[in-house]
């Protein structure tokens, strides 16, 4: 409530600088008699031109606090939205090369390992096409696509979110490209034939005296929790094992969205959550500070050596009925030339529920309390969508959860150049201390089953 009393009080501002700055123009031809004394020539008078130059000036001036001031609002009030292109992170271009040329090869010729299946069973959170936050208004339909397939997202006019294949079964229009939505059915742009949301039977077709019983499409399994739209994908079809946890305080509104990023991962899935148990890469790879950079090649700079962080970290899944969960135990401290920084130390729980969904809550003191929520999409059998949203105390300025999720993003990164260029290895040379790896692994082979579907081939061109 606060931070939105903030914002109506800069807007407010603006529209004054704007009066004002209306104001100075119609009035600048007396400034500028005055500034100038004798005024201008009569030869500008008679043309017209008095005033022109003081008038520009006021103009130019009045533009630059606009942008000043919409600059300044939405560093302070706006939410971080950081959506990174496929080919954005993790790659070295060499000259006279793009990052896309550069991805492009890596992906052609990198070795992919003995692969364990590519699509896990569990719930999935839906990766959306141009759409920014899935707190849409009613009658919206979004593209999604994942785990090969892809389907519709619309909003019914009672708020409810369904989930559908894409493609109507009478002659294939992608319904999501036009769409719209009809109470609580979706209507192909097509020829107008309308799907109910809840079972996917047709219900209407315009020009037809009668629809036919079995005239449907597929539904999916959906559920909407904590401001994600999330579908249940099992290999045999079989229902949920398990739901996804409410946040009290996200339900409630005490916490509240402030930004999310967005990545795509040129590896397979089970990489991703791999690195919670693998826990010497934090003292190698995220050691170096955060202003050190994303880039590998230059993060152990000894300009900034003078800033580390330090983590401890425990790696541990839970026990009956909770056996679909894992969590990580993480303390964060930062020393600054050699002296620890107690009030920036944290701790923080990330909590794994089912495949591709990570909880990371965190509380401090001083900072406050907030999560960010991870939805790791397989968009093709070696890509991955991960998406981070966070959401954070409403009372908090929004600047300290966008930095917060912006250093999250850089440590992130790092991880990202090492997968998009890494192989699979089935069988890893560990040891004792890389235990966990293995106990991970045990742990998420729990999400495959006997049909679950394998990379039988690569693609000649996979180009972006």
């Amino acid at each position: 409530m606060e931070s939105r009393k903030l914002s109506l009080l800069f807007r407010a501002v603006g529209v004054v600088l704007v009066g004002l700055t209306v104001g100075l123009v119609l009035d600048v031809r007396e400034l500028s008699d005055a500034l100038l004394g004798n005024g201008y020539p009569d030869h500008w008078r008679k043309s017209g031109l008095a005033g022109a130059p003081a008038r520009a000036a006021a103009c130019i001036l009045g533009g630059l606090s606009l942008l000043a001031l919409g600059w300044l609002y939405r560093l302070l009030f706006a939410p971080l939205e950081l959506l990174r292109k496929p080919e954005e992170v993790g790659y070295v271009a060499e000259e006279g090369r793009t990052r896309a040329q550069a991805a492009n090869e890596v992906r052609r010729r990198r070795k992919t390992g003995d692969l364990p299946p590519v699509y896990p069973n569990g719930w999935i959170r839906a990766k959306q096409k141009h759409v920014a936050h899935c707190h849409r208004a009613e009658g919206q339909v979004g593209q999604v696509w994942g785990i090969c397939e892809q389907v519709a997202v619309f909003r019914a006019q009672d708020g409810t979110a369904h989930v559908v294949d894409a493609y109507c079964p009478h002659l294939g229009a992608n319904l999501a490209v036009g769409g719209r939505v009809v109470g609580g059915c979706i209507e192909c742009p097509f020829h107008g034939w309308q799907f109910r949301g809840e079972d996917g039977k047709c219900v209407r077709i315009p020009y037809a005296e009668k629809v036919p019983d079995f005239a449907r499409i597929r539904t999916w399994t959906s559920c909407e929790v904590n401001g994600m739209v999330l579908v249940w994908y099992h290999c045999d079809g079989l229902d949920p094992a398990w739901s996804l946890p409410e946040i009290e305080e996200i339900c409630r509104g005490e916490w509240v969205y402030r930004g999310r990023t967005e990545h795509f991962i040129n590896a397979h899935i089970e990489e991703i959550p791999e690195n919670a148990a693998d826990i010497a890469h934090l003292a190698h790879l995220h050691t170096p500070g955060i202003v050190s950079g994303t880039d590998l090649r230059y993060t152990n700079s000894k300009t900034w050596e003078f800033l580390r962080h330090d983590w401890k970290v425990d790696w541990m899944p839970e026990p009956e009925p909770n056996r679909h969960c894992s969590q990580m135990l993480v303390k964060h401290s930062l020393t600054v030339f050699g002296r620890r920084w107690p009030l920036l130390d944290l701790d923080v729980v990330a909590r794994q529920v089912g495949p591709g969904v990570v909880y990371l809550t965190f509380d401090h003191s001083f900072l406050g309390r907030g999560v960010i929520l991870q939805g790791v999409t397989p968009v093709e059998p070696l890509l991955q969508c991960v998406s981070h949203s966070i959401f954070y105390q409403s009372g908090i300025p929004p600047i300290v959860p966008k930095f917060i999720l912006r250093a999250e993003c850089i440590q992130f990164e790092r991880d990202v150049m090492i997968w998009n260029n890494k192989k699979y290895v089935s069988k890893p040379l560990l040891v004792k201390e890389d235990s966990a790896i293995q106990r991970h692994r045990r742990w998420y082979s729990q999400f495959y089953s006997e049909n679950s579907p394998r990379l039988r081939f690569q693609h000649e061109s996979l180009d972006w």
